[in-house]
C-alpha cells in the first residue's frame, strides 16, 4: 500500500537515491543514459524544498518514500522541480498519484496552475503530463522565468531541442 503524505525533513536523506534510482530508466534511451550518471539533487536542497512546504512523498507500507513530487510556489504557478519513482516501483500509478496530490495543493493554495520543465519525447516525461492536462508551452508562451530554466538545462548539457516547458491551466469554471 502507497501512501501520498508532505515530506518531512527526515525524507530528505533517502530523496537521492530515489532520484538515482529513477534516473536509472534513462540508460534505455541511448542519447540521454548519461542522465542516469549525473548529479542528484542534494539533501540540503531536499530539505530547503520540504520546509517551503510543496513536496510529497510516496510511502510505502513500513513508511519509507519509494517517490517524491518537489515543488516551489513560483509567482502564480506551483512549479515542479522533480517526480521521481524508484525504478523498481514505476508504472504503479505512484508518479501519477504524486501529481495529483501536487495539482491539488496549488489549486487549494489559489494558484493559477501548474509549470515544468521536461523532455518533449520521454515518454514518462511530456507524454506523461499532457495525460494530465499540462500543454506545452510554444513561443511568447513561455515567460523569462520558464526561458531561463530551459536556457540553464542546455548549459548543463540537455539539448534544448528535447526540452519543453509545460503548464496546467486552472480556469475559474474548472472546480476539480
Amino acid at each position: 500500500m502507497i501512501t501520498i503524505r508532505p515530506a518531512r525533513a527526515e525524507d530528505a536523506e533517502a530523496l537521492p537515491g530515489i532520484e538515482q534510482s529513477a534516473g536509472e530508466a534513462f540508460r534505455a534511451i541511448a542519447e540521454l543514459a548519461w542522465l542516469a550518471d549525473g548529479d542528484n539533487v542534494s539533501v540540503e536542497r531536499h530539505r530547503a524544498l520540504i520546509a517551503a512546504g510543496a513536496c510529497w512523498v510516496a510511502a510505502d507500507g513500513r513508511g519509507r518514500p519509494v517517490g517524491f513530487l518537489s515543488a516551489g510556489i513560483e509567482s502564480d504557478a506551483l512549479h515542479i522541480w522533480e517526480l521521481d519513482v524508484r525504478l523498481d516501483r514505476q508504472g504503479q500509478g505512484i508518479g501519477r498519484a504524486l501529481l495529483e496530490r501536487a495539482v491539488a495543493d496549488a489549486r487549494q493554495r489559489g494558484l493559477a496552475g501548474v509549470t515544468l520543465t521536461t523532455f518533449r519525447a520521454v515518454a514518462w516525461n511530456a507524454p506523461f503530463y499532457r495525460k494530465s492536462g499540462f500543454r506545452i508551452l510554444e513561443g511568447i508562451e513561455i515567460d523569462d522565468r520558464l526561458a531561463s530554466l530551459l536556457a540553464d538545462e542546455a548549459e548543463h548539457g540537455m539539448a534544448l531541442d528535447q526540452r519543453c516547458a509545460m503548464r496546467l491551466d486552472f480556469s475559474r469554471a474548472d472546480t476539480r
